[in-house]
């Protein structure tokens, strides 16, 4: 039996321990992990580092390298993420069905756990112990499979967390990290029927196909984002300004960042050119159509790939429309599904957008970097989804449990 099997196995063992834990113990257990990584914070930087010079060397770009990079910040905001999650209810064991037959069956529909949860991501190390937190929260063992710029900080992260669980009495193999990188392995885990119980992508829209298109095993798909901002023809121009500045640079390259710009045609004057400015002003590209470069000629021209782009860089499109309809018909045809705002102070046509909008989250006057499970007060998240069956939006807790019918009864048959 290769290591790749024995790990499968151990997972699914520790998956059926952790099934006797009390929510006492889980939550004791995942504070214990918090303060682990606090207090190994030097060595889990040292370990970055490794990845970071090699990401340096290789070209990364910089708003890649910033997801890579460990920082104290980011540890202790991976800390408080665990933290967080033991703070919250379980949901296992949440009736949200009931029914009680004439003959006195009484039904119940109960979460459950998956069992074990695949989890195939980039170069994010935090994304390990947010897997690992809302997994064992769950009572679900994960299987961890990360890239290979992010080898030496998954490996020490994983390291830390195992040695915690197992001065809580913990099966440690309620969390596993795969250490090879290649394709070759992720084919081995999303093929794993029968050993996996669903797998979930994490990055960018090429893994996501992949594993969309290749696995056996049930997958959900977490998205890309080419988020959206329409500037409507009755929105605040300071707010429009503020809002789009920091959807598009607070963090190029998380999945929540505004990539695509529409404004109507009658906001063109009073807003694009503060826009164009205070973008400029921050470093950003900006690729509009020939609305937009009449009115900047500063500015690039796009051509028609660009409305379709998730850049995660300094990079932002512009299209001019001519009423909110044609916002939503634009949004939609080129969105990846993943967050909308629309900026306005017109009652009418914010509700029109919101409803219209076919995407996992959607907003008025509010910046698109709020999708996020911790700012959704989820404690953490698993990945955004962005399909429609069984989660969509910030995946927490919820996201991670199946149902399960109980039925109690007294000796009935069906007649």
């Amino acid at each position: 039996m290769d290591n790749f099997e024995s790990l499968l196995i151990d997972a699914k063992t520790a998956a059926n321990n952790t099934l006797s834990l009390s929510n006492e113990k889980i939550n004791a257990s995942l504070i214990s992990v918090a303060n682990a990584l606090t207090e190994n914070q030097k060595y889990l930087i040292e370990e970055n580092k490794k990845d970071v010079l090699l990401a340096e060397k290789k070209g990364m770009k910089p708003s890649l390298i910033d997801r890579l990079t460990l920082t104290p910040k980011t540890i202790e905001s991976m800390a408080t993420s665990l933290k967080q999650v033991a703070a919250l209810p379980s949901p296992l064991g949440e009736t949200v069905y009931s029914f009680e037959k004439e003959n006195g069956l009484k039904i119940f529909q109960k979460r459950v756990p998956f069992g074990v949860i695949g989890i195939i991501y980039e170069a994010r190390p935090n994304v390990t112990a947010d897997a690992f937190g809302l997994c064992f929260k769950t009572k679900n063992a994960c299987v961890l499979k990360g890239g290979s710029d992010a080898i030496n900080s998954n490996i020490a992260i994983v390291k830390v967390i195992k040695n915690a669980l197992k001065s809580e009495g913990v099966n440690e193999n309620v969390i596993s990290l795969i250490t090879d990188t290649t394709r070759e392995t992720t084919e081995k885990l999303i093929k794993a029927k029968g050993k996996i119980d669903v797998v979930i992508p994490r990055g960018s829209a090429a893994l996501i196909k992949y594993v969309s298109e290749n696995a056996t095993v049930p997958a959900i798909e977490t998205g890309s984002g080419n988020c959206h901002i329409y500037v409507d023809e009755f929105a605040s121009v300071d707010k429009a300004v503020e809002i789009i500045v920091n959807a598009k640079t607070q963090r190029y390259g998380v999945c929540n960042a505004c990539e695509s710009l529409v404004i109507h045609k009658s906001a063109l004057k009073s807003a694009l050119p503060k826009i164009v400015k205070a973008l400029t002003e921050k470093g950003v590209e900006i690729r509009g159509d020939k609305s937009a470069l009449t009115v900047c000629p500063e500015i690039s021209a796009a051509d028609k790939e660009d409305y379709y782009t998730e850049y995660l860089a300094p990079i932002i499109s512009v299209k001019t429309v001519s009423s909110v309809k044609e916002a939503v018909e634009h949004i939609n045809e080129c969105s990846t599904g993943h967050s909308e705002a629309i900026i306005t102070e017109n009652k009418e046509n914010a509700e029109y957008f919101m409803e219209k909008i076919d995407s996992a989250a959607v907003y008025q006057n509010a910046s698109t970097r709020f999708t996020d499970g911790f700012e959704y007060g989820l404690g953490a998240e698993i990945g955004i989804s962005t399909q429609k069956m069984h989660a969509r939006g910030p995946m927490g807790l919820k996201a991670l449990t199946t149902t399960k019918f109980y039925c109690y009864g007294d000796g009935q048959i069906r007649k």
